[in-house]
């Protein structure tokens, strides 16, 4: 009614949707509708990005560069930026309204992403709708997460949607039936309901399908009572029930595809049906509302809810499922041809769900493209699980050490370490690293140098030093491949000082040789992080105040992050706690807009320990607990470090103990490093705390 443009995306319950698909929704309804000098206008340098996840871009705007090889994270901030500078830049024309339906079955990179654009939207003409079922959370489901980093935000607001009123109800039943209901009606349906939106509906529509709601019928009755069923499944299953055999029949086919279907899929599963057969059955059943079609869509439909999918679906066999799994698979791949690998997550979904019937090599086949889609779209979650799929359907163990015995193995080893590499926090990384040498291995010993040095490089930080040394081997001393593999062995050298710093001065005189200034702030944030190991302090800073200048001219938050990070350290480490605090400052919003939870927490773990140090005890509590919030509240010990020792400076010994107890709860490994605590294992965080408490509670 404003005249904003409103643009839907919708989550999709069922596997094989692409990432960020209610994201893809959405911007590919503007896309469409939109000229291609506006859109090259409002997407500016981040359409080739955004054209990897919503092909429509590169339709609309041909012959677009591909995005440049990053980091894992620093590519999927890259494309977060890309579309978040969209969405900004397309409200200055029109204000947006952008729905994201039934968030409760978001894939995981969409919810991230909604919380990377919720912190830009401060200054946007942009409204973010997002729906959901609240009844479909527990703690540990991704959006409980979302929520908590969304009621961060200020501009953020929560609409508790209850049940109907009677007032609502009463309107409801005149637009569905035409009639007024007597109020002894309303009464009966809102007492039994409860108010709840899908129960008033389906009853509803059940009563006018009985032809209950006319003008006749409601005039003469004198009391109403209405029995709810004790399930909803049973109302559904009683609209049903008035479709007829054939449709029902092919609603059920249907089912199996997903909540949403197309006419062009179900031709090929229903053999004795003419096409114009199949438009009737299915108009059949959008008459009783069980079906609806699709916006702008010919041919494409969707179950009107979800339940009525679940429903249809539960009433066949294991047996008939996996049948119909396999014709569709089949069908849908001869309708793809040639673009089969757009459509690898779908038709993965179907071929595992065949694959008593129709064995496993295409089932590995399409795991391994939608991997490689996931990946390129920075979906790095997703793809994770559809190369492990393909590997275990192959037979192949997801750990161990084992290196891949042939070239498809390998493959899907790589992408899988290529997919942990992106989950992974800064300082972490023994299981990509593991899952990548058993790729590296077999490459290596096929005399592959290409996809040798691309593992190599590809390694995380800390690892890989001997496969590293080996690639260096295969590659022109001076070439952008060296200077990779320089820079990646730095952090991998640690303990030998020596041979680390050959490495520094080589990968840095390849990046300024090749004018690469990302390569050249990289590797200086590995060197200083070499130095501050060793204690050199000055010569930390004096690189990372480099690599923070270079960040004016260079998009790399996390390596930025990692630069204040070991700036504020040495700073403290040589006295210079004002001045260290003057960065730990810069650092928290530099990570905020990094998105990474990673480098958010280790801001606000940096900041703590300033304020700690300054004896600003309650902006230590503030930074400990949203840090703790970001975090996980019990896997953090150097934040439950930080707040014990907060809370026994104060004299809240009783707290403070709190802390110390769930402290020494935690599983303690890794290498979780912290400006308080600047040690190599996060087990060390107890044995200085416990000293700590204890002097002060002296």
């Amino acid at each position: 009614l404003r005249q904003a443009q409103v643009l839907w995306g919708r989550c999709y319950e069922g596997e094989g949707a692409p990432p960020y698909w209610p994201w893809v929704q959405a911007i590919r309804s503007y896309v469409r509708d939109v000229d291609p000098e506006q859109l090259k206008s409002e997407m500016g340098a981040g359409a080739a990005d955004i054209a990897e996840v919503v092909s429509d871009v590169g339709e609309q705007l041909p012959g677009l560069q591909a995005p440049p090889e990053l980091e894992p994270q620093q590519a999927r901030f890259r494309l977060f930026d890309s579309i978040t500078a969209f969405l900004k830049s397309a409200s200055r024309r029109k204000p947006l309204v952008l729905v994201l339906d039934d968030l409760h079955w978001a894939d995981h990179p969409s919810l991230l992403l909604l919380e990377f654009v919720a912190r830009e939207l401060a200054n946007a003409r942009v409204l973010v709708i997002g729906t959901y079922r609240d009844m479909e959370l527990s703690r540990q489901h991704p959006l409980s997460r979302t929520l908590g980093e969304l009621t961060r935000e200020r501009l953020f607001q929560r609409v508790l949607l209850r049940g109907l009123d009677q007032e609502d109800v009463t309107r409801f039943v005149e637009l569905v039936s035409g009639v007024i209901p007597p109020s002894g009606m309303v009464e009966a349906v809102h007492r039994q309901t409860e108010g709840n939106p899908l129960f008033v509906t389906e009853v509803v529509r059940m009563l006018v399908q009985e032809g209950e709601l006319t003008q006749e019928k409601v005039g003469r009755r004198d009391s109403w009572s209405v029995r709810i069923p004790e399930g909803v499944r049973e109302v559904i299953g009683r609209r049903l029930d008035r479709l007829s055999e054939r449709c029902c029949e092919t609603l059920t086919i249907a089912s199996v595809i997903g909540r949403e279907f197309t006419l062009e899929h179900m031709s090929p599963l229903i053999e004795d049906m003419t096409e114009d057969r199949l438009i009737e059955v299915l108009d059949e059943a959008l008459s009783a509302r069980v079906i609806e079609e699709l916006p702008r869509s010919v041919g494409r439909y969707q179950f009107s809810h979800a339940l009525i999918q679940e429903t249809l679906k539960a009433e066949l066999s294991t047996t008939r499922q996996v049948r119909i799994h396999a014709q569709i698979a089949e069908a849908l791949e001869a309708i793809y041809g040639d673009d089969s690998h757009a459509h690898a997550a779908e038709l993965a979904h179907h071929f595992v769900e065949a694959q008593t019937v129709l064995g496993t090599d295409k089932l590995v086949r399409y795991s391994l493209l939608a991997g490689e889609r996931a990946l390129s779209a920075r979906a790095y979650e997703e793809a994770e699980a559809h190369f492990q799929r393909g590997l275990e359907a192959r037979g192949v163990a997801l750990t161990g050490t084992e290196p891949a015995k042939d070239g498809e193995a390998a493959a899907l080893l790589g992408y899988l370490g290529r997919a942990q590499v992106g989950t992974l926090s800064a300082f972490g990384g023994i299981e990509a690293s593991t899952t990548l040498i058993r790729a590296f291995d077999y490459y290596a010993s096929e005399g592959d140098v290409a996809q040798t040095v691309a593992i190599a490089s590809r390694m995380p930080i800390n690892t890989g030093i001997e496969q590293i040394k080996r690639a260096l081997e295969l590659v022109p001393p001076n070439s952008q491949d060296a200077g990779m593999l320089l820079s990646g062995s730095i952090l991998s050298l640690r303990h030998e000082y020596d041979q680390a710093q050959e490495a520094v001065h080589g990968a840095l005189a390849v990046a300024r040789q090749q004018q690469d200034m990302g390569l050249e702030m990289r590797t200086l944030v590995y060197a200083a992080c070499l130095d501050i190991s060793h204690c050199r302090f000055q010569q930390c800073v004096d690189y990372n105040l480099q690599a923070v200048r270079l960040a004016q001219h260079v998009e790399q938050p996390f390596d930025e992050s990692h630069a204040l990070f070991d700036l504020g350290r040495s700073l403290c480490a040589l006295g210079e706690l004002d001045e260290a605090t003057r960065h730990a400052r810069v650092m928290l919003e530099v990570a905020d807009r990094s998105g990474n939870r990673h480098w958010r927490t280790i801001a606000r773990e940096t900041n703590q320990s300033m304020c700690w140090a300054r004896g600003d005890w309650q902006t230590a509590r503030d930074f400990g607990d949203q840090g703790l919030a970001l975090s996980g509240a019990e896997t953090n010990p150097n934040l439950l470090g930080g707040r014990a020792l907060v809370e026994y400076a104060v004299g809240n010994f009783e707290a403070g103990a709190t802390y110390l107890e769930r402290l020494l709860a935690i599983k303690m490994g890794g290498s979780e490093l912290s400006l308080l605590f600047p040690a190599v294992g996060a087990w060390t965080v107890p044995v200085m705390v416990i000293p700590l408490v204890a002097r002060i509670a002296d």
